[in-house]
């Protein structure tokens, strides 16, 4: 399968608008850009499939000259995960739509049916429940969704595998170092990891929470509650044993003489697995 990285970017994305800050000028200069997240994947048949949809995915597509999905999977119901599936509207005689059937506490209704209230003037959309933990075939592909923590909302991981070629490709979606084990042993051992890694565990005292799960040298690898710091995702990386580790979900708030260096992905990244 190829997997083409259409976003890697956090909520306001780098460049940042209206901001003129090192980084955000740096990645003016370098003609590169981190926007919403998205990733694309094709199967060994041709059948592709969209994790989550950015509200840029109308860009990314025409950017990366790319076909709309055959069908998506959504991880989480925060808007720059999900908005992109406006751009169904007259793209799409039909989408598949899979997410998480397991009820959100906080919003006392799952993904599943969080998509399908938000976006039921769209018939092209077709919202499919799918059970945590529970391995679904969709576009040639083996899917499963593993819970991560992300709080307050709930949130999922993507493990997808390639029964053709093998390639095991592991999105840890956004989510805190915190990861259950059992969703950790489901992340284990994969040809690429997209490990979110929002900012350097430098910045942890900058946030309000400041940082979280810290390890032996009291090195910080969650930033506040919601999402992991670069060294978490290393830490998580080496754990499971990742062939190749690219870290997405990155704010513009990584100082510039380390923004764009290994293993920091940038969008248009794309590997065969």
């Amino acid at each position: 399968m190829r997997v083409t990285l259409l976003g890697t970017g956090d909520t306001t994305g780098t460049p940042t608008p209206g901001c003129d800050c090192d980084t955000c000028t740096a990645a003016r200069e370098r003609g590169v850009e981190r926007t919403r997240f998205s990733v694309y994947v094709e199967s060994e048949s041709g059948e592709t499939l969209l994790l989550d949809a950015s509200p840029d995915l109308r860009h990314q597509l025409l950017r990366e000259g790319l076909a709309p999905p055959d069908a998506a999977v959504i991880t989480h119901i925060h808007f720059d995960h999900l908005d992109g599936l406006g751009n169904a509207y007259r793209l799409v005689d039909a989408l598949p739509v899979f997410a998480a059937d397991e009820t959100d506490p906080e919003t006392g209704e799952s993904v599943a049916e969080t998509v399908a209230r938000k976006y039921d003037y769209l018939d092209a959309l077709d919202v499919r429940p799918v059970a945590p933990g529970e391995t679904f075939r969709v576009s040639g592909l083996d899917v499963t969704l593993v819970p991560v923590v992300h709080p307050p909302l709930a949130c999922y991981g993507v493990v997808v595998e390639d029964p053709e070629t093998g390639g095991k490709l592991a999105v840890t979606g956004d989510t805190n170092y915190a990861i259950p084990d059992a969703s950790r042993d489901a992340l284990r051992g994969a040809d690429l990891l997209l490990a979110d890694a929002i900012v350097p565990a430098s910045l942890a005292p900058h946030h309000p929470l400041g940082g979280d799960h810290r390890d032996a040298d009291g090195v910080p690898r969650t930033f506040g509650t919601k999402h992991m710091t670069r060294e978490g995702a290393l830490a998580l990386a080496d754990e499971l044993d990742a062939a190749n580790a690219r870290f997405v979900h990155l704010a513009h708030y990584y100082p510039a003489d380390e923004a764009f260096a290994d293993p920091l992905a940038v969008d248009g990244e794309t590997y065969d697995l």
